[in-house]
C-alpha cells in the first residue's frame, strides 16, 4: 500500500502502470563508437534472447557516439531489419553523454545500458530490472565483485577495478560494490531528475549517477553476474582511470561543501518507513544522536586543548569561558551541518545565537562546578579541575542534544517539503508534477505483451 506524497515530491513507488500499445516498457541502449565488427552480433543476439525470455515489449537503441567507421551505416541496417530496433547519432564522443541522450528521450518507464562486446551473461537482465518494474528498487546495477558473482577476467584488470571501488568507499563512502560493470539500469521517473545533477559524459558517468543516488537516500538493487573479459576492448585503462580519480575529487569536494542539491532527491520516490510517523518513534532520532555524539567527543577534546591554552595565561574562569565559546561556535557549526543535516547559509546567524544561548546553560553548569571545587579547596589540582569540568560537560552536553533537537534544529520538513538547495550542478529544471500527472490514475499492473506484437521503431 502506497503512502501520499507530500506536496512538490514525486509519486512513490509502485509497480509499473500499464504502458500505451506500442510502449516499450525496457528501452536497452548499447553505447558504440567504432564498433562496425561487434556491432551486429551483439544487438541480433540480445535481440535473440529478449524475444525469447522477456515477457514486456522492449527496444533496443544503438547510441553512436560519433564513430567513424561504418558503425552507423550498420546500426542504420539493422533498424531497418529489426522492428525493436533504434539508432540515435551523437555528433561527440562520450558514453556518459550518450546515456544521457538516449535516456532523457526515451518514452520507456524502465531504462537500461549494456556495453557492446555482452561481456555480462544475459540471464541477468530480467533479475536486472524486474525490481525496477515492480518499484523495489529505483536503481539496478550488475556486479561482479559480489561473492556468487563468476568472473572471468586478467589480474590487472581485477586490481585496478578492486582498488578503484576502495577508493570510492574511501574517499566517497560508497556502499555499492561494482561501479564499473557495464550493466546497470534506472527507472525513467528517477532518470529525470537525476541525470540533471550528473555533470561527468565520459566514463564516470556511471560512478557519479550511482554516489549521487545513495547520497539521496534512492535504493540500489545489485544483481550477481557472470562475467568474461573482453580481451579486444579498446578502452584505454590508463586515460580512463586518471578520468575517474579526478572525477572522484570533483564529486568528493562538491559533497564536502554541501553544493550538490540532494534536498530535491531525498527519498522522493519511494514509502520509506522512516518517513513515518509512529507514536513514540522520533524521527532520525538515533542518526542524530550517534552524530551528536561523535561531534561532541571531537568538541571536548578540543574544548580540553583549549582550556589548558588559556589556563597558562589566565585563571580558572577565563580560561573555561574563553574555551567553552571558541568550542562552542565549532560544535554548533559541526551539528548543524552533520548531525541535523541544514545545509546553505539560510538562518547559520540565528542557529549561533541560539546555540551561544545553549552555551550560556553549559557555561553556567561548568563554572558553576568550578566554583564548588574552588569552594571546597582552595589550590585543587589541574587533573581535578579537568576531572570536575568533564563531568559537567558531559551533563551539559546531555541538556544540549535536547535544546538542539527541540529548539535550535528542529525538524521542518513537514513544514517546507519542496526544499531545494541552488547549484552550479542545477543544469536542467525539472518540475515534479510532470511525472506525477503522467502516472496518477494508472495504478494497474502490467500484462505481458509480446515484443513482436508492437511496433518500438518510433523513437523519440
Amino acid at each position: 500500500m502506497r503512502t501520499d506524497s507530500s506536496p512538490g515530491t514525486l509519486p512513490a513507488r509502485e509497480h509499473l502502470p500499464a504502458a500505451p500499445a506500442g510502449t516499450p516498457v525496457l528501452d536497452v541502449v548499447i553505447p558504440v563508437y567504432n564498433e562496425e565488427k561487434d556491432l551486429q552480433p551483439c544487438v541480433r543476439r540480445l535481440h535473440e534472447h529478449l524475444d525469447r525470455t522477456f515477457p514486456y515489449a522492449f527496444r533496443i537503441t544503438i547510441a553512436d557516439n560519433a564513430s567513424t567507421d561504418t558503425t552507423p551505416q550498420v546500426a542504420r541496417q539493422l533498424a531497418a531489419q529489426i522492428p525493436e530496433v533504434a539508432t540515435f547519432r551523437l555528433e561527440q564522443k562520450g558514453r556518459g553523454r550518450a546515456l544521457r541522450a538516449v535516456w532523457s528521450a526515451s518514452d520507456a518507464p524502465v531504462l537500461a545500458y549494456m556495453d557492446v562486446d555482452l561481456s555480462t551473461d544475459l540471464n541477468a537482465l530480467l533479475p536486472l530490472v524486474a525490481p525496477l518494474i515492480s518499484g523495489h528498487s529505483d536503481l539496478a546495477i550488475g556486479s561482479r565483485l559480489t561473492r556468487s558473482s563468476r568472473v572471468v577476467r586478467g589480474t590487472k584488470r581485477e586490481v585496478i577495478s578492486r582498488a578503484y571501488n576502495l577508493i570510492l568507499r574511501g574517499s566517497l563512502q560508497a556502499r555499492f560494490s561494482d561501479a564499473q560493470c557495464g550493466f546497470k539500469a534506472i527507472r525513467r521517473d528517477v532518470a529525470q531528475v537525476l541525470l540533471p545533477l550528473v555533470e561527468d559524459t565520459g566514463w564516470f558517468f556511471d560512478t557519479e549517477m550511482l554516489v549521487l543516488a545513495e547520497r539521496a537516500g534512492l535504493r540500489i538493487h545489485e544483481v550477481p553476474v557472470d562475467w568474461v573479459d573482453d580481451p579486444d576492448s579498446t578502452v584505454h585503462i590508463v586515460k580512463t582511470a586518471t578520468d575517474d580519480l579526478k572525477g572522484v575529487w570533483r564529486v568528493g569536494r562538491a559533497l564536502a561543501t554541501g553544493s550538490l542539491p540532494l534536498d530535491r532527491l531525498a527519498r522522493p520516490f519511494g514509502d520509506d518507513p522512516r518517513d513515518r510517523d509512529i507514536e513514540d518513534v522520533p524521527k532520525g532520532l538515533a542518526r542524530q544522536l550517534l552524530g551528536f555524539c561523535v561531534v561532541g567527543a571531537l568538541s571536548t577534546l578540543f574544548y580540553l586543548l583549549l582550556y589548558s591554552g588559556f589556563r597558562v595565561f589566565t585563571g580558572s574562569q577565563t580560561a573555561n569561558a574563553l574555551a567553552l565559546l571558541v568550542s562552542a561556535v565549532a560544535n554548533t557549526a559541526a551539528n548543524r551541518r552533520l548531525t541535523f543535516g541544514v545545509r546553505g547559509r539560510g538562518g547559520a546567524v540565528r542557529h549561533q545565537a541560539q546555540g551561544l544561548v545553549v552555551f550560556g546553560i553549559g557555561l553556567a553548569l561548568t563554572s558553576g562546578s568550578l566554583a564548588a571545587l574552588n569552594a571546597a579547596t582552595s589550590e585543587p589540582a589541574h587533573s581535578t579541575e579537568l576531572a570536575v569540568l568533564i563531568a559537567a560537560n558531559l551533563a551539559a552536553t546531555v541538556l544540549r542534544f535536547l535544546l538542539f533537537r527541540a529548539w535550535v534544529f528542529p525538524d521542518r520538513r513537514e513544514d517546507d517539503p519542496a526544499r531545494a538547495v541552488s547549484s552550479s550542478y542545477d543544469t536542467a529544471p525539472f518540475r515534479a508534477g510532470d511525472v506525477a500527472d503522467s502516472w496518477r490514475d494508472a495504478t494497474v499492473q502490467l500484462l505481458p505483451v509480446r515484443p513482436h506484437d508492437t511496433d518500438a521503431r518510433d523513437f523519440r
